[in-house]
């Protein structure tokens, strides 16, 4: 069971994991090549050459056809709002009937369109990505409800299709007759949890390929059925974003605010959330060039988001609708991020990929809001490690600062990215930096040897015929639990104890965070008992 689950379950209601918003690319994959789109208009509409001026018509038929059928439809084509797109279309909706287009959004949007390069009776076609008008469709479709479908007019007519997976669970449950409450695209009461589930895990490929193909197909005319079928005139389907969520209702908001303000304070220092990435299980190496960190964004609203950076995609967590606590992870490129093919037809090792990291990203924040320690562990940790050779091998110690730089750079969440696995070249550098020296001054051999204690407990392991060793579970937990004693008790309270800073004690309370008002009474107590005893007298 996800841990983050099973700790806080008596506070949650229910659970639920779908994809959230899908959008797909669609194209003719054979007419990326400009000699057969020649072929196509040589064979089927014997056009030869295929010039400039040929292409030119077919954009302006597709114009044509676009007013033509915004009259019959009864509905507007309006240019690009300014602001937010999906705030403008929404009046639209209330109205709409199945399958109905309820407003039509000419933009100029970039597209991959075929050029003519030549003059006279000489020509030939090349693909190139330009700045062109394109159509943006909004649709109320009959089994996916709100969607948008946007046509390039330019041959080959390229596409794309944005679902959310939401508004196809509602109609599934409305037609198996579950009673459920909708807040936008999340659900917050359901009569049959376990159905809901169920049916967010039968979505299939098919399933949107059937209303990509209904949607190219009407709103695509120019390929007649016999085109389609002879010369594959098919577009395929490809992922463009995928967004995939692990949604948590919870009985009650002070259950998610106390959560999500331990959190919040706990990475102020521990794990140096500004230079983290997230777990999503891909290799970190030299020729890494992408984003790798984590933010805390929109502190200044009630609702605070964490995004988590890794590559093309994120991983975040939010709340949402009061109640709903929403892991997402989205991914830009799907095979960059995450070794899968970006056609439709992988959905499910896809679905699967992205609930992994939804699965791992609360888990690594459990390990953050709870350690526990046992009887004698501790103690145990701090003893030599005696092999059977007769050589002993020095414990670990809560305030050796090599050794916590080392773990420090450790629970940095990029090695859980990279299958929790690293190399002593890529922990020396952030050591080196959490420890405030040059790296020069903490050489290779020095982080060794602080893995050879940690190897010596269990908590790391050298993987065979490699460089790489792998932080294992226990030892992610007890890297956390020494840091934190260190950075959250030892740390603060020898500063408030032997160096207060006097600014602190004139500060007004209601300014002071939870934590630090802890840390003084803490010590308002210790300065209590020590007078007690004579010891300050003493002194």
């Amino acid at each position: 069971m996800n841990a983050f689950f099973e700790h806080h379950q008596n506070n949650i209601k229910f659970r639920y994991r779908c994809f959230d918003r899908l959008l797909l690319n669609g194209c003719i994959q054979s007419f990326l090549d400009g000699a057969r789109a020649q072929g196509f208009f040589w064979v089927y509409r014997k056009i030869d050459p295929v010039s400039r001026n040929v292409l030119r018509e077919v954009a302006n038929q597709y114009h044509n056809w676009a007013e033509h059928s915004a009259q019959k439809w009864g509905v507007e084509i309006v240019d690009d709002p300014k602001g937010r797109r999906d705030d403008f279309v929404k009046p639209y909706w209330e109205k709409a009937q199945p399958d109905q287009v309820v407003v039509i959004i000419k933009a100029r949007e970039p597209a991959g369109i075929m050029t003519a390069i030549g003059a006279g009776e000489k020509w030939h076609l090349e693909t190139k990505y330009r700045w062109v008008q394109q159509y943006n469709f909004y649709i109320q479709d009959a089994e996916w409800g709100p969607i948008f479908v946007r046509v390039c007019p330019y041959f080959p007519f390229s596409t794309r299709i944005c679902l959310n997976q939401h508004y196809w669970l509602a109609h599934k449950m409305k037609q198996a007759g579950i009673r459920f409450t909708q807040s936008g695209n999340a659900f917050r009461r359901w009569s049959d949890p376990a159905a809901l589930q169920e049916m967010a895990d039968s979505l299939t490929a098919k399933d949107l390929l059937r209303c990509g193909h209904k949607w190219i197909h009407r709103l695509i005319p120019f390929f007649r059925s016999s085109e389609r079928r002879e010369h594959g005139c098919w577009h395929q389907l490809f992922f463009s974003q995928v967004e995939f969520c692990d949604n948590l209702i919870f009985r009650r908001r002070a259950a998610l605010d106390q959560r999500g303000d331990r959190l919040l304070d706990a990475n102020r220092n521990l794990g140096r959330p500004d230079k983290l990435t997230v777990i999503f299980g891909r290799r970190i190496t030299k020729q890494y060039s992408g984003k790798l960190q984590t933010e805390i964004e929109d502190l200044h609203l009630g609702n605070p988001v964490m995004r988590s950076y890794y590559k093309n995609g994120f991983a975040k967590h939010y709340v949402r609708d009061h109640d709903v606590l929403r892991f997402e992870t989205a991914s830009n490129d799907v095979q960059g991020d995450y070794g899968i093919h970006k056609a439709v037809e992988n959905l499910v090792p896809l679905r699967e990929k992205l609930q992994g990291i939804t699965e791992r990203y609360p888990n690594v924040q459990q390990d953050i809001l709870e350690t526990f320690l046992d009887r004698g562990e501790l103690r145990k940790l701090g003893e030599p490690t005696l092999l059977p050779s007769g050589k002993r091998i020095p414990g670990l110690k809560l305030d050796h600062p090599r050794q916590l730089a080392v773990m420090s750079s450790l629970v940095r969440f990029s090695h859980v990215a990279a299958a929790d696995t690293f190399t002593t070249a890529e922990l020396q550098a952030a050591a080196a930096e959490a420890l405030g020296i040059p790296i020069e001054k903490f050489p290779l051999g020095g982080v060794r040897y602080e893995l050879w204690k940690l190897r010596a407990k269990g908590l790391i392991e050298k993987l065979p015929h490699s460089r790489r060793y792998r932080l294992l579970p226990n030892g992610y937990r007890i890297c956390l639990l020494f840091l934190k004693l260190f950075d959250k008790i030892y740390a603060p309270l020898t500063a408030g104890l032997l160096h207060p800073y006097p600014g602190d004690r004139t500060m007004p309370a209601d300014r002071l965070h939870q934590l630090d008002k802890l840390y003084q009474s803490v010590i308002v107590a210790w300065d209590e008992l020590v007078a007690a005893v004579g010891l300050k007298l003493a002194a």
